[in-house]
């Protein structure tokens, strides 16, 4: 990016050298965090994301060459900019180990019917190759554990295979026993849905789960059933298999309408599932700099660096969707490197994770975090996730350009959140927009990014993110259309809010655990 400070910026450097500030309990009592700040400038993020989003690099399809490309464009940066790789052996790749699923061979019978695949059920889950017998099915109605109402009082699934449907359960005056109102809540919500009730049934033991739900059913067998470039973690979701299931399939349990209590059925279930999957690799990128008085306490900064590929001759450059916030890390990581440099490291290590699979799944952050983390997720105080944060978005009607949807920020820790606000305050003055933020945001973007891999595991997060376009996951998301004075601004914002959670006395607390 740059090569050299502008002597504005070297003489603020010195001046903060030789200077000391007094009676600041949270932020570093020598460093003036706006001398580093200074060092992220919209030429830089423009210079860096002209070739990180540039054809040369394919529309970074994981496992593909461009995603090489990229990483090791990465991997060059931290490099020049002195920020070691995070992992012990210096090696700033984490392999994330991949599975470019294809249709399975499934053959299903159920109370002597043949069942046929993406007719009758479709698979959901990349299953290894097995067999699965069973002589009754657990009928759970709606699959649902929760604190107003749950699906598995005084059953044990563990090892069976379970039937649920879509929605949840009503009062008679036509409320909705969860919300008490009439609201739905997550357990009828198109997106979350079908990953809840998967994994309270999998935490609970079951073996296979059939989801009946004849609303979606074409959509999902058209999704799940063809190689479409689908990809799964290894070894992940391999311990239950989940298959969403339409009329013929749900007949073949049942000859009359199951109650939405849970209920025992007998059955004559055999399973013979063939997985036709293959193996791809790929790699998250992971440096750090260390912290001076507290090396082990970790802010993760993240950003995903992959995209969609070439698509019918077109490359989806993808400069919004996340070149902006990949190249926004790498600024922040070089200001910084450039604090430590001038001996105003951060207290607490800083973690630069760029995670590959994001369009995928969330694969590469869940990777870390559930399978390999590079540090312990016991001592990853906060993850500040920048997902799109180079344009605005046109529905946003009232307010500054200058602004920022925050999501996530009050989800887990109040003081996360009040930092968060304090900071931009004082530093920054970007309009926060918190429509996103709703419990009952319709998009379910607070579960739609890397940051909720790290929300899952009760670690504070914060989702930047301008909201989408007309060039969102189009080939015509491109970096000449990036505005590059918000990029700066909210890039700088970031690295604000991260240097006050380096070098605060004391962690944040974590007091809406889940």
């Amino acid at each position: 990016m740059k090569s050299i400070l502008s002597i504005t910026t070297l003489s603020l450097l010195f001046i903060a050298c030789g200077s000391s500030q007094k009676g600041s309990k949270t932020s570093n009592k020598v460093a003036d965090p706006t001398v580093y700040a200074q060092t992220i400038t919209q030429d830089d993020l423009k210079t860096a994301l002209y070739q990180y989003a540039s054809d040369e690099f394919e529309g970074r399809e994981t496992g593909a060459e461009g995603q090489k490309k990229a990483v090791n464009f990465l991997k060059e940066h931290y490099m020049k900019f002195g920020v070691p790789a995070a992992k012990a052996d210096g090696n700033y790749f984490q392999d994330v180990p991949l599975e470019l699923q294809s249709k399975p061979d499934v053959t299903l019978t159920i109370n002597g019917k043949s069942l046929k695949n993406l007719e009758d059920f479709v698979s959901i889950n990349p299953m290894e190759t097995s067999k699965l017998q069973a002589t009754e099915i657990v009928n759970l109605g709606y699959g649902i554990e929760d604190d107003n109402y749950s699906s598995y009082d005084g059953v044990d699934v563990t090892g069976k295979v379970v039937l649920f449907k879509h929605g949840e359960p009503k009062n008679n005056d036509g409320t909705y026993v969860i919300s008490g109102t009439e609201e739905t809540s997550k357990w009828s919500n198109f997106r979350q849905q079908f990953a809840l009730k998967r994994d309270i049934a999998k935490d609970k033991g079951a073996k296979a789960v059939l989801f009946y739900h004849p609303d979606v059913f074409a959509m999902a067998a058209l999704r799940y059933g063809t190689s479409s470039g689908r990809m799964s973690l290894v070894g992940n979701d391999k311990n239950m298999y989940y298959f969403l299931i339409n009329d013929g399939a749900y007949n073949a349990i049942v000859s009359k309408e199951l109650t939405t209590k849970n209920e025992v059925v007998a059955a004559n279930f055999n399973l013979d599932f063939k997985n036709n999957s293959k193996a791809l690799s790929s790699e998250n990128v992971a440096a750090i700099v260390r912290g001076t008085e507290k090396p082990d306490e970790y802010i993760v900064i993240s950003a995903h660096l992959d995209h969609e590929g070439v698509k019918n001759g077109e490359v989806y450059n993808g400069a919004d969707d996340d070149g902006s916030g990949t190249v926004a890390v790498l600024e922040i990581a070089e200001a910084f490197a450039k604090a430590k440099q001038a001996g105003h490291g951060p207290k607490r290590s800083v973690v630069f994770l760029n995670v590959t699979g994001e369009e995928k799944g969330l694969l590469g952050s869940r990777h870390y975090t559930d399978n390999d983390p590079i540090f312990p997720l016991a001592n990853t105080v906060a993850n500040l996730n920048i997902d799109m944060i180079g344009r605005t978005d046109p529905k946003r009607k009232t307010g500054d350009r200058n602004y920022i949807y925050l999501i996530g920020s009050d989800k887990l820790s109040t003081e996360l959140h009040n930092i968060s606000e304090m900071v931009n305050t004082k530093y920054a003055n970007v309009e926060l927009d918190y429509t996103y933020n709703d419990e009952n945001d319709p998009n379910r973007f607070y579960y739609r990014s890397d940051h909720y891999n790290f929300a899952k595991n009760n670690i504070p997060v914060i989702f930047y993110f301008n909201g989408t376009h007309d060039d969102y996951h189009r080939p015509s998301d491109t970096p000449d259309k990036i505005e590059y004075d918000l990029l700066e601004n909210r890039a700088r914002l970031v690295f604000y809010t991260a240097w006050e959670l380096a070098n605060r006395d004391a962690r944040i607390t974590v007091d809406k655990a889940q």
